[in-house]
């Protein structure tokens, strides 16, 4: 039951953060007037799907991301052609629906052949009906039907491209900001859930505890605390303690814990291979006690957590490229292992770290990296300085052979995930 438990906290927490970045790019983009066929979470074959107004929101097997496909993005993939026989159907006096197969089925509808058709400016389509070329106004809200499948038409003033940029620009960077926003709401949530730690230690405790270590293997909880080693008591100093297991290898160590309202005595020897210092197998925790935070402290820690969470992940790009390893990178896998080991430390914990992610995604999401929207704004920003856009084409394949590294980047970082879990 707990494993249960930690898995549908584990899928929530990345369910959230993902959806909320989703939901940035899909509002602001509606509120922009532009078309959004499909709201996404994960990909692959769809699990769950439905329609609602003029969007389909599906839930898809892989947990990776997700997407809010806007019409004009891409290529439409269906079009009509002159000389084509179509099938309308008209409620009153506009087209509603244009069938472009299996039209002797269909009932109830004018069948011609195409003289000319456009979907995005004028929407009107002429057909040679019985010999004679017949106009007929097409519905802004049209759906092409093929292969059982309805899609509905954009017009121009529906697209992507043709809203100004600062309103595309807004419906990318809407993606990142919702994360932001969420990151903050989590820290309060945090701060509420935890409190404010005071200025002075109060003890050291046992963190977590390694399986097949000596600190598992005499007993040791996570939550234990240390009171004497040796028969002296252990203060409040987490680097002399460390310093003291390091020192000890292969060395019995007497051990006094306190476990909830029980009094313990351990004897753990410190282990390690030739070169190494003694190790024990958990970390040491130093516990400060906390009190409660005032509304307005809340919001004040919060913000200074946000700032110090985004100079601590720039700084760790910055060590990855000045010595890039994959063994360094984490891919989805090894984010999972880790969000579990977390959700095993409580609730507060794991909002704290969801509180992290979504920082990340935030920014890694703004980096110029191709396919990211860090990428879409640079692309933006040429775009207004120039006064005119770039070559749809060109930025399209700038962003698929991003998309391209990035997947392969994903297989790879997962490869080294299963190893390490197969190595232990």
């Amino acid at each position: 039951m707990e494993l249960l438990k930690i898995i549908f906290l584990t899928v929530l927490m990345f369910f959230v953060i993902v959806t909320v970045h989703e939901w940035g790019h899909y509002f602001f983009a509606k509120r922009a007037g532009i078309l959004v066929r499909e709201f996404a979470i994960g990909f692959g074959p769809k699990l769950f799907s439905y329609k609602r107004n003029e969007t389909q929101f599906t839930l898809r097997l892989l947990p990776f991301g997700g997407y809010a496909r806007m019409a004009g993005e891409d290529p439409e993939l269906i079009e009509i052609a002159v000389g084509q026989t179509v099938a309308l159907r008209l409620e009153q006096d506009l087209v509603r629906k244009i069938y472009l197969d299996r039209l002797d089925s269909r009932k109830n509808v004018i069948r011609g052949e195409v003289q000319h058709v456009d979907l995005e400016e004028a929407l009107v389509i002429r057909l040679e009906v019985d010999g004679e070329p017949q106009t007929y106004h097409v519905h802004p809200q049209a759906m092409l039907v093929t292969k059982g499948k309805e899609t509905q038409i954009a017009p121009k003033d529906r697209q992507y491209g043709s809203k100004t940029v600062g309103q595309r620009a807004l419906s990318i960077f809407a993606g990142p900001l919702m994360n932001f926003i969420l990151a903050f709401v989590l820290f309060a949530l945090h701060i509420q859930m935890a409190g404010i730690p005071l200025e002075h230690p109060s003890h050291l405790q046992i963190g977590e505890v390694v399986k097949g270590m000596p600190a598992a293997e005499v007993g040791l909880q996570q939550g234990d605390i240390i009171e004497t080693i040796n028969g002296k008591p252990v203060g409040t100093d987490a680097n002399k303690m460390i310093e003291t297991i390091q020192a000890s290898k292969n060395k019995p160590m007497e051990w006094t814990v306190k476990r909830g309202s029980q009094t313990l005595n351990f004897t753990i020897t410190p282990q390690g291979a030739e070169k190494e210092q003694g190790k024990i197998g958990s970390t040491i925790v130093t516990f400060f006690p906390t009190r409660s935070a005032s509304f307005g402290e809340t919001f004040q820690v919060a913000g200074e957590r946000m700032v110090t969470m985004t100079k601590a992940i720039f700084l760790g790009f910055q060590q990855l490229i000045n010595k890039f390893s994959m063994d360094d990178l984490g891919g989805p896998v090894r984010t999972f292992e880790v969000t579990g080991q977390i959700a095993k430390q409580g609730i507060d914990q794991l909002t704290y770290w969801a509180a992290i992610l979504s920082l990340y995604l935030g920014i890694f999401n703004l980096l110029p990296i191709p396919a990211l929207d860090g990428s879409r704004l640079v692309f933006l920003g040429v775009e207004a300085l120039r006064g005119k856009p770039i070559d749809p084409n060109r930025e399209g394949m700038v962003h698929f052979i991003g998309f391209a590294m990035l997947f392969l980047l994903m297989i790879a970082v997962t490869y080294n995930d299963i190893l390490r879990l197969i190595r232990g």
